[in-house]
């Protein structure tokens, strides 16, 4: 059975959790019909094996939805084509393998607090372990400007004290930091170089599925690595891919994608940039994400320019209604909501001074219309608050307690490093 997934375009961290939320719905954008997401890790401890920094990985799909890898592959083999060649020479300089690391606090283990140690070793002979250690990561990133600016993950540069990017003709350099957004996962770093190699954009919103698409990268540290397999979808929702609070219509393709691809570039066959590759579906094959170049480049020169975006939020949690969403909260003997609609998304709770609450909405409300656009899932509602203009009215239809009411609501700004 599908599992409801609940929405949220507030703050991740608001304390008290609903008694939905408790019972039969499942916390903010779990995968539909699939097992808790499991995210990558973002620096991994220092080890033998060459560290990389990981795509965000999630949970096994349903069984019988396993993306029909390989498919593009026999495909490729059946043409004398060199498209994917030419591709590749012409942005492939453009490339860079990003190494970060950051020193975390490390935790005592408890058999150095065990009494039989302390007595063992005597009070100052006992070992002390080390209070920090270095924790690094490898990922990718392609040059956007020939002066420097490089386009990455967010979770590839994640709070690290130091970062490094490798050219593919050998040369190293400083990295930093201009910006980060979590909320799509989307970074900026400068290098001090000129005359660079400049990946050719592309237009992500004219993909279409069946189109061919070539990712580079490098994955588990194997610099400059190319495969390549088509658009599988396009406008996947951060619910449908499993990626909590993501405010990004997702690529899908089966070109392979794996840990140290993160913030690498997906292609399109005439080697313009169409994406960047951000996530993959764990235990699966050919089910891999990019962010859509139009949407990363939004935001980059958000970051560029204030090294920070600005994303509207009303302060809600929602759920698209369902005839599952029903019978959960008729069977939820603790929930205090009822709906009486057939359709619509149903507000679960609202925040505290947040902007709906003050328009006047409520917990129970379903939204029907919002910027005068109808809607009929909780992605279309976080699309179009996105996509508003912070401080600007923005006007909502309700269904309340079986009658329509129109209010206006004013998108504040989401509190920084929120989700």
């Amino acid at each position: 059975m599908k599992k409801t997934h609940l929405y949220s375009d507030k703050p991740s961290a608001t304390g008290r959790q609903s008694p939905l939320m408790k019972g039969a719905l499942y916390a903010s954008l779990l995968f539909t019909g699939a097992g808790a997401v499991v995210l990558g890790d973002r620096l991994v401890p220092r080890a033998d094996a060459e560290p990389t920094s990981q795509p965000q990985i999630i949970s096994q799909v349903p069984g019988g939805t396993d993306g029909t890898g390989g498919s593009s592959s026999r495909i490729l083999a059946a043409t004398d084509s060199n498209f994917i060649a030419e591709a590749v020479q012409q942005v492939g300089p453009s490339v860079v393998r990003i190494d970060s690391s950051r020193t975390v606090a490390a935790r005592t283990p408890e058999i150095f607090n065990d009494p039989l140690v302390q007595r063992f070793f005597g009070r100052s002979g006992a070992p002390v372990p080390p209070s920090s250690q270095i924790r690094q990561g490898t990922g990718s990133g392609f040059i956007i400007d020939a002066n420097g600016v490089i386009l990455t993950n967010a979770h590839v540069v994640d709070r690290a004290d130091q970062v490094t990017v490798t050219l593919k003709d050998g040369r190293n350099f400083t990295g930093r930091v201009l910006g980060t957004d979590s909320v799509t996962d989307v970074a900026v770093i400068k290098i001090e170089a000129n005359s660079l190699p400049v990946a050719q954009i592309g237009n992500s919103d004219s993909l279409q599925p069946g189109e061919w698409a070539i990712a580079i990268g490098n994955p588990l540290g194997l610099d400059n690595t190319v495969t390549a397999g088509i658009i599988s979808a396009t406008d996947r929702s951060s619910a449908q891919v499993g990626v909590p609070d993501r405010r990004i219509g997702f690529i899908q393709t089966d070109a392979a994608i794996n840990p140290g691809n993160s913030g690498g570039p997906l292609l399109n066959q005439q080697g313009q940039v169409v994406g960047m590759n951000t996530a993959i579906i764990g235990g699966a094959q050919g089910l891999g994400f990019a962010i859509p170049i139009n949407s990363a480049q939004r935001i980059a020169n958000d970051l560029i320019a204030d090294g920070r975006v600005d994303h509207p939020y009303l302060g809600v949690e929602m759920a698209t209604i369902t005839p599952q969403l029903k019978n959960s909260l008729s069977s939820n003997p603790n929930n205090q909501l009822s709906v009486e609609e057939d359709e619509g998304i149903l507000v679960v709770r609202v925040v505290p001074n947040s902007p709906a609450a003050r328009a006047g909405i409520r917990a129970g409300d379903v939204i029907r219309q919002i910027g005068n656009q109808p809607v009929t899932d909780s992605a279309a509602v976080q699309a179009v608050v996105e996509d508003s203009e912070i401080g600007r009215d923005l006007p909502i239809e309700l269904r309340r307690n079986g009658q329509t009411v129109s209010l206006s609501v004013s998108p504040a700004v989401l509190p920084t490093g929120q989700g």
